[in-house]
C-alpha cells in the first residue's frame, strides 16, 4: 500500500456547504478548513461573474430566530457553520456599509453617543475617533438609552447602557456610570451582534430598530439572547458598528485595507482569474481609419457622450415589439432598463425598504422599480442620511417621442439608463448622487 506523502497529510479537511442568494437559488461549494469569509466571497464573485467592489458579504441567517449577521472577512467559514442549526444558512449579499465608518465616521457615530471611557465629560474630535477606537490603551465608549427585553417576558425596559471594550453594561441607577451601579449585560469576546429582521412581529419590540447579542455557543435558545431596541436607525447602527470595532480593533481595519481586487484564490481553485483594472481602460477614437488613444480627459468624456447619444438615436429606431400609441411604446428605450442590476421590476415599497436596509443604508444606495400606483411610471428608491426616500419617474411625450423625468419634465431622458447615468454624476433634484446600486445575484 503506497504511503501518504507529507504534503498530502498536511492538507486541510474540506466540507461541502450551500450558499444562497436572496432570490432563493443556491450553490454548493467545497470549503477548506482555512477558508475565510473574504475568500469565499471572492470565489462566488468569480463564479457568478459579479463585479468585485469589496461590498460582497457572507451573511449568517437564522430564519427561526429572525437574525442576520454579516461575517467579518477574516472569520473561518467552517467554524461559523459548525455553530449553526440545520435551518440556518449562508446568504451571499451586498453590504455597502461594511466598512463605511472608516470613510465617514461622523455619519455613524453621533457626538452625543460617544465619550471617553476615562473621562465622560471630554469630547472626541472626529479626526481622532477611529484612531481611538483602534487604540488598545485609550478608547471611546458608546452611551445612551436602549430598550432591553426582559428575560422570559414580553415586556421591554428602558435602560441607560454603555458599551466598552470590556463589555456592554446597563446602569441600575438612572444614568450613573459608577462601577457599583453598572451591571454586565454581555461581553464582546464570546458574543456576536445581529440585526433582528422580525422584531415587532416576533418580539413585540417597541420600535423597528431592534438588534440582538447572541452568545457564540447558543443555537436556538431564545432565552439566551439579549434583545435590544434603539430609538432610530442611526443609533442602532452606531451601537452595532461600535460593537464590531471594540471587539476586533485593529483587525477590522486590516480587513478594510486588504486590496481584495488584487487578491487571488490560487490556494483554493486552480482556474486563473483575469483581473482588469479600471485604470487600464482607455478611451479610443475610431472615427478615422486607425484607432487613436484619447489622452485628453475632456475629449474622452465628449467622445463617450457622443457614442452614447449615437447609440440611443439608433436604439430609438429599433422597435422590438411595436405599439399603437407613443405612451405604450415597447421600443428598446422603454424596456432596456430591465437588463440592469439596479432595476427590480414589480417589487413592493416594503420589499425595496428591506433590500436597502440589508445592503447597508449608506448615502446614494438606490434601486429602481415599477410604480404600484401608476402602471406607466417608475420609482427611484434612494437612501440618504440613513433614511429611505422614494421619487416617482414619470413618462412624458415631446414631439411624438417618449421621455422619462424626475422633475416634471424639466430634465428629460430617453431611457432609464440615461437617467441613472445622469444622476450618478449630478445630484439635480435629489438629496445626493446615485452611488451604489442595490443588486441581487442568482448563484
Amino acid at each position: 500500500m503506497p504511503s501518504c506523502s507529507p504534503d498530502c497529510c498536511l492538507l486541510a479537511p474540506a466540507e461541502i456547504i450551500k450558499v444562497f442568494s436572496e432570490d432563493g437559488t443556491g450553490k454548493a461549494v467545497e470549503i477548506p478548513a482555512d477558508m475565510a469569509a473574504r475568500d469565499l466571497c471572492q470565489l462566488l464573485v468569480y463564479k457568478s461573474h459579479c463585479v468585485d467592489d469589496n461590498s460582497w458579504t457572507l451573511v449568517e441567517h437564522h430564519p427561526l430566530l429572525g437574525l442576520d449577521r454579516c461575517l467579518e472577512d477574516h472569520e473561518l467559514v467552517l467554524q461559523v457553520h459548525a455553530s449553526m442549526t440545520s435551518e440556518s444558512k449562508f446568504l451571499f449579499r451586498k453590504n455597502y456599509a461594511k466598512y463605511e465608518f472608516f470613510r465617514n465616521p461622523s455619519n455613524f457615530f453621533p457626538e452625543h453617543m460617544v465619550a471617553w471611557c476615562q473621562d465622560t465629560n471630554r469630547s472626541i474630535p472626529p479626526s481622532q475617533l477611529l484612531q481611538n477606537f483602534l487604540n488598545s490603551s485609550c478608547y471611546p465608549e458608546i452611551q445612551g438609552f436602549l430598550y432591553l427585553k426582559e428575560v422570559g417576558r414580553k415586556s421591554w425596559k428602558k435602560l441607560y447602557v454603555c458599551l466598552r471594550r470590556s463589555g456592554m453594561y446597563f446602569s441600575t441607577k438612572g444614568t450613573s456610570k459608577e462601577p457599583r451601579h453598572l451591571q454586565l449585560l454581555a461581553d464582546l469576546e464570546d458574543n456576536n451582534i445581529f440585526t433582528v429582521i422580525t422584531g415587532k412581529k416576533l418580539h413585540n419590540a417597541p420600535t423597528d430598530f431592534e438588534f440582538c447579542i447572541k452568545p457564540n455557543k447558543v443555537r436556538n435558545d431564545m432565552k439566551e439572547l439579549r434583545m435590544l431596541c434603539a430609538e432610530d436607525e442611526q443609533s442602532r447602527t452606531c451601537w452595532m458598528m461600535a460593537f464590531r470595532l471594540l471587539k476586533y480593533g485593529i483587525l477590522l481595519y486590516e480587513n478594510y485595507r486588504v486590496p481584495q481586487q488584487r487578491k487571488t484564490l490560487l490556494s483554493h481553485f486552480s482556474t486563473p482569474v483575469r483581473s482588469v483594472s479600471e485604470n487600464s481602460l482607455v478611451a479610443m477614437d475610431f472615427s478615422g481609419r486607425i484607432g487613436r488613444v484619447i489622452d485628453n480627459p475632456v475629449e474622452a468624456q465628449s467622445a463617450a457622450m457622443e457614442e452614447g447619444y449615437t447609440w440611443r438615436k439608433r436604439s430609438q429606431r429599433m422597435n422590438i415589439l411595436g405599439s399603437p400609441s407613443p405612451l405604450h411604446s415597447s421600443s428598446l428605450s422603454t424596456v432596456i432598463h430591465r437588463t440592469q442590476l439596479w432595476f427590480h421590476g414589480r417589487i413592493t415599497r416594503e420589499e425595496s425598504h428591506r433590500m436597502v436596509i440589508q445592503q447597508g443604508q449608506v448615502d446614494g444606495l438606490f434601486l429602481l422599480r415599477d410604480s404600484q400606483s401608476n402602471p406607466k411610471a417608475f420609482v427611484l428608491t434612494l437612501c440618504h442620511h440613513q433614511k429611505i426616500k422614494h421619487f416617482q419617474i414619470l413618462p412624458c411625450e415631446d414631439d411624438g417621442q417618449i421621455f422619462f423625468s424626475l422633475d416634471d419634465g424639466a430634465t428629460k431622458f430617453t431611457d432609464l439608463i440615461q437617467l441613472v447615468e445622469f444622476y450618478q454624476l449630478n445630484k439635480g433634484v435629489l438629496p445626493c448622487k446615485l452611488k451604489h446600486p442595490c443588486t441581487m445575484v442568482a448563484l
